[in-house]
Order: C-alpha cells, then structure tokens, then sequence
C-alpha cells in the first residue's frame, strides 16, 4: 500500500452569478411593447454578456457588447455591422450549445434563414427569437448546474 494519501478531485466551481435561463418569446415581444423598444436591447445585451460568460473559457473569443454595436458601430457602417455581430454571436451560441452536449441546428445559417429570409413571411424572426432562447436557456441551466 502507498503511503501517499487519495486526492479528491475538487469540485466545479459554481457560478459567481446565476444565468438568465427563463428567455422567451413571448416576454421578448410583450416587453418590448410595453417598454417602446427597450426591453429588445436589454435583452440582446444580456445574450453576449451571459454568451461571454458560458463560452470564453472554451473558444476564448469576446462577444462585443450589443449597445456598442448598436449605437456606434451600426449607424457608422449603415446598420451592415449589425448583421455582422448577429451572424458571429449566432454561430458562437451554436458551437456552445454544441460543445455543451445538445444536440441543435442552431448557427449562422438559422440567422440568415430565418432572421432576415424569414423577414419575408412575416414570422422568421420570431422564429429565430425561439430559437435562440431555447439554446441561451440549455446553456444557461448547464452553466448554473456545472459552474462551467
């Protein structure tokens, strides 16, 4: 027998602050009614803050803040900017969703499938709002449960 005494793994580190994992449509739309377009940009704010917080450890890489694109970048580059930022924080969230054992389609194709085609038929960018909150909420609960 070794005299050399068993070493338990140490735990996850838990999460400084618990994610957001109760996104939906409906309070996206109804919210954003009630507050005259605001609730939209707390919204998309808080998908690459908590999208920064769940996945740099992994893929190193910074979502830049939605208001900065938005306010500064977007009305600089004629709004091009802002598809920009949504076709990378797309993928980002997919390969997350991905790397975090879930099995999904969603990328930067959802974005422009259903985003800015579906823009056609009225009902594509609430589709891709759906989308998007059923991944940020897998990747959320995971966060919240592993630390990670």
């Amino acid at each position: 027998m070794s005299n050399t005494p068993y070493q338990q793994p140490a735990p996850a580190p838990m999460p400084l602050k618990a994610m957001n994992n109760e996104r939906a449509l409906w309070k996206f739309i109804v919210f954003g009614l009630i507050t005259c377009g605001i609730y939209p940009i707390v919204f998309w704010s808080g998908i690459g803050e908590d999208l920064n917080i769940a996945a740099t450890r992994r893929d190193g890489k910074k979502t830049m803040h939605y208001c900065l694109v938005l306010f500064l970048l977007g009305p600089i580059t004629c709004s091009i900017y802002l598809f920009v930022w949504f076709h990378q924080m797309s993928e980002r969230l997919g390969s997350e969703a991905r790397a975090r054992g879930f099995a999904t389609d969603f990328g930067a194709s959802t974005f422009w499938l259903w985003y800015v085609l579906g823009s056609l038929i009225i009902v594509g960018p609430f589709i891709y709002v759906h989308k998007l909150c059923t991944a940020m909420n897998a990747i959320a609960n995971s966060y919240n449960a592993n630390g990670i």
